[in-house]
């Protein structure tokens, strides 16, 4: 099925994370931190640590560290807790955004995600305002240039839901968010190596935004992934 190109923002993503590495770092910890907290210290029983844990080794983090939060949370060691709180929006042109959090603090959360909307041309909406626009699900990106049909058969075999090709090539697997990290090892073993492997909330339609539209969108989506507490922002915006 042929969707839109998005490797260039894809790659805007990723260099925008490597701008910030130590920002990444943080909302790293607090996702090992949550994760770990709800579903044990186990790796081996533990796929939301396991995935977070992965997401520490991609960003070159050291297993010192990654281990020592572990414990932190797990009760090992002392640490502070964290409360994950999701915001719901629009941005420019009534595009949907959704803000997902982990704050200490939820007071000062609100009030920086809500001042980044007004700002910049969004404005909050109410809890459930947005979020019927995406699905919870598992997300696997391969760069242009991997063969479509052996990543279709092996990740539909693997459990995935569906299999899509970009315009420019980008393939993007599609899995029940429980189902990520399986589909993930199939397509590994046989040699392909994910740009991004993540559950997410993927937009189930999109709107088109182009020039000074898209511009201003983009500000806005920066200045939210900015603020310390947030740790993801999605939106429904082909820019």
């Amino acid at each position: 099925m042929a969707g839109h190109s998005k490797w260039a923002n894809i790659q805007h993503r990723k260099g925008r994370q490597d701008e910030k590495r130590g920002k990444i770092w943080t909302r790293i910890i607090r996702e090992i931190t949550v994760a770990a907290r709800q579903g044990g210290g186990d790796l081996g029983a533990n796929p939301r640590l396991r995935l977070a844990v992965d997401k520490a080794k991609a960003a070159n983090m050291p297993a010192d560290r990654v281990k020592y939060n572990i414990d932190k949370a797990t009760g090992n060691a002392e640490g502070v807790h964290y409360e994950e709180i999701r915001y719901e929006g629009y941005g420019i042109a009534g595009a949907a955004i959704i803000v997902d959090t982990m704050t200490d603090n939820h007071v000062r959360t609100v009030a920086e995600v809500r001042h980044a909307f007004s700002k910049y041309g969004g404005n909050m909406g109410t809890n459930g305002s947005v979020a019927f626009q995406f699905k919870h699900c598992g997300q696997i990106v391969l760069a242009p240039g991997a063969d479509e049909d052996k990543v279709m058969e092996l990740a539909l075999e693997a459990g995935a839901e569906d299999v899509i090709t970009d315009e420019d090539g980008t393939i993007e697997v599609l899995t029940p968010y429980t189902e990520l990290e399986t589909v993930k090892n199939a397509l590994e073993a046989a040699g392909f190596k994910p740009e991004i492997a993540e559950v997410t909330m993927r937009a189930e339609n999109t709107i088109e935004l182009a020039g000074e539209d898209a511009e201003r969108m983009q500000k806005l989506i920066d200045v939210l992934e900015d603020l310390d507490d947030v740790q993801n922002v999605y939106h429904n915006a082909q820019l």
